[in-house]
């Protein structure tokens, strides 16, 4: 065997054992977190001796320990160190040196990530309304007209009798999204006033059989107050008794662009609203209706007036390929803030999704409705299944495989993670002007349905979209994304388009010098423009304040394989 085979074979099996390391985007980042490899000042204050370049210093580190080993090895088990043996295991240290290389620049691109997320998660979301400090009683508001009837609940639009909180500066403006929420509201009851003069919207939720008193209506009703704002409940009533233990208040996650603030909360006893007798006469305690079955007193929220739901929007408008992208975008953004403090929806339909336009013309979505939402502070996400009397959840048609098809039993679980991601990519049809391939009309089940029988998107969709709406549809919830490394993917498609396309899966250097500069983008977009509140500039917040190395690395090779994919069908064609 010559010197120049022996020397290729060694570097051969050095790459391949590399490639066996490195072959998994997600244990490279564990090994990142680890105690040994874990980024801080004792990693960044290592430096090279003084004879060997830095960029040099993984051969050194390798050739004196991994390398000198395997040649000792080689030594003692081939018999000697011939000048073939040396060869054989001085390039195979050699080759398993480049993998130090790798790890170091994960290193570095993990710090990298935090740096920038901790300088982004600082820009808190304050939601849409100027704060108000009043509001804790129904007296307090004059109530319109309904907008909005659900199983459990029914919403009027409303204001505030002792101060109208005006809503953000960055909606309302452009003749344009004064066309479109004009059109939304003509889907809904042609009495419905200006958001102007009712600008905030009261739930009141129907209660049966929670009882009258405070504690047990907040306690019967408290998945409604997971969005609910720090100054939502007055502070008296926040000691209250749940669960048996003194002080413990419902699940609270904090505020987001994609997702409903619940600004008041309170109980009150049931008044004779516009409409009651018609549209939900059962429901009222019998001083109103000799025949209702409804308590006296029950829980009212208080939130901000939207325009319409998505679904009403749908009804009347299709959004072209970039506002249906950033839509879908929304969605999974608002998912994955929620899965990320330990709540899962359950119940996300277009009905659930309410929608106002910013000042560029581009729809803001937002979830609500938080009826059906399992919430654990582990942040797990995982049910136990024990009997039929345990609920999944809400909506039916849009219950994720790994849901609908559980089985109850001894020691059974439900893991919904990734059920609400499910989710996202069923509602993805309807925004791109499809049928929700899960609804009557197409006929699938979740229950049944293979990938295959999935309806394809409109050609004029994006590709990577197409892409991403075929992953989230995955039966099989260990090969479907998670909202948040969906939601990178499209992050990526849509302003790293360029980078990605010079990208590959070895390294990452390239997609975080971008993400540096997307940094000081959208920083100075900030400073340019008070506020910032656009739906760009909200989600390019949200992304880099979530950044994480194992999640872009996922991204990026979800989206690398789907492009290799489209490749091969076109060749093929």
């Amino acid at each position: 065997m010559s010197a120049r085979y022996a020397i290729s074979r060694g570097l051969e099996l050095g790459r391949s054992f590399q490639l066996g390391l490195l072959k998994s985007g997600g244990r490279v980042a564990a090994k990142l977190r680890a105690d040994r490899f874990r980024v801080g000042p004792s990693v960044r204050t290592v430096q090279p001796q003084a004879f060997l370049p830095s960029r040099y210093r993984y051969y050194r580190t390798s050739l004196r320990g991994l390398a000198a080993q395997l040649q000792s090895f080689g030594f003692r088990r081939f018999g000697g160190g011939s000048p073939r043996n040396r060869a054989v295991f001085l390039a195979f240290g050699l080759g398993v040196g480049l993998i130090e290389q790798q790890l170091e620049d994960d290193r570095l691109s993990a710090a990298t990530c935090q740096e920038i997320q901790a300088v982004f998660s600082k820009k808190k979301f304050h939601g849409p309304l100027k704060p108000f400090t009043s509001g804790y009683k129904l007296e307090d508001y004059i109530i319109g007209n309904q907008i909005g009837k659900g199983a459990n609940a029914v919403v009027y639009e409303a204001t505030a009798q002792y101060a109208c909180p005006k809503a953000s500066d960055d909606v309302g403006s452009p003749a344009q999204v004064k066309d479109d929420e004009e059109k939304i509201q003509t889907v809904r009851s042609p009495a419905c006033c200006s958001l102007r003069n009712f600008p905030l919207a009261i739930k009141m939720m129907w209660n049966f059989g929670a009882g009258s008193s405070n504690e047990a209506i907040i306690k019967s009703m408290s998945e409604e107050l997971v969005p609910a704002g720090p100054l939502a409940l007055k502070h008296e009533k926040e000691q209250i008794l749940l669960d048996g233990h003194y002080g413990v208040l419902p699940k609270r996650i904090s505020a987001h662009p994609n997702v409903i603030r619940v600004y008041r909360a309170f109980t009150a006893d049931v008044p004779l609203l516009p409409g009651a007798k018609e549209e939900y006469p059962d429901v009222l305690p019998a001083r109103l209706n000799p025949d209702g079955l409804g308590n006296d007193r029950t829980l009212f929220l208080v939130m901000k007036n939207y325009p319409g739901s998505l679904r009403e929007y749908l009804q009347v408008c299709v959004p072209g390929r970039r506002h249906g992208s950033l839509m879908v975008l929304q969605l999974l953004e608002g998912v994955a803030h929620l899965c990320r403090q330990g709540v899962a929806h359950r119940d996300l339909k277009s009905d659930n999704v309410l929608l106002e336009f910013d000042s560029d013309g581009c729809p803001r979505l937002v979830i609500t409705d938080f009826g059906c939402c399992l919430t654990q502070r582990d942040s797990s996400l995982q049910l136990s299944f024990s009997s039929l009397w345990v609920s999944r959840g809400g909506n039916a048609s849009l219950m994720a495989p790994e849901v609908a098809t559980a089985v109850p039993g001894s020691g059974v679980v439900i893991d919904y993670s990734k059920a609400d991601a499910w989710a996202v990519g069923a509602i993805s049809y309807e925004i791109f002007g499809q049928q929700n391939p899960f609804y009557q009309a197409v006929g699938l089940e979740s229950t049944t349905y293979q990938e295959k029988q999935l309806p394809p998107l409109p050609s004029c969709v994006p590709v990577d979209v197409r892409l991403v709406t075929r992953l989230l549809l995955r039966r099989d919830p260990s090969k479907r994304p998670s909202a948040r490394v969906a939601a990178n993917m499209l992050h990526l498609s849509i302003w790293g388009r360029r980078v990605l396309a010079k990208q590959d899966s070895s390294g990452m250097k390239k997609l975080v010098d971008w993400l540096l500069c997307q940094s000081a983008v959208v920083l100075l977009k900030g400073f340019s423009r008070p506020g910032g509140n656009t739906v760009e500039a909200e989600l390019q917040t949200s992304f880099l304040s979530n950044l994480d190395l194992e999640d872009l690395r996922a991204a990026v090779g979800f989206l690398l394989y789907g492009r290799e994919q489209h490749q091969a069908c076109i060749l093929s064609v």
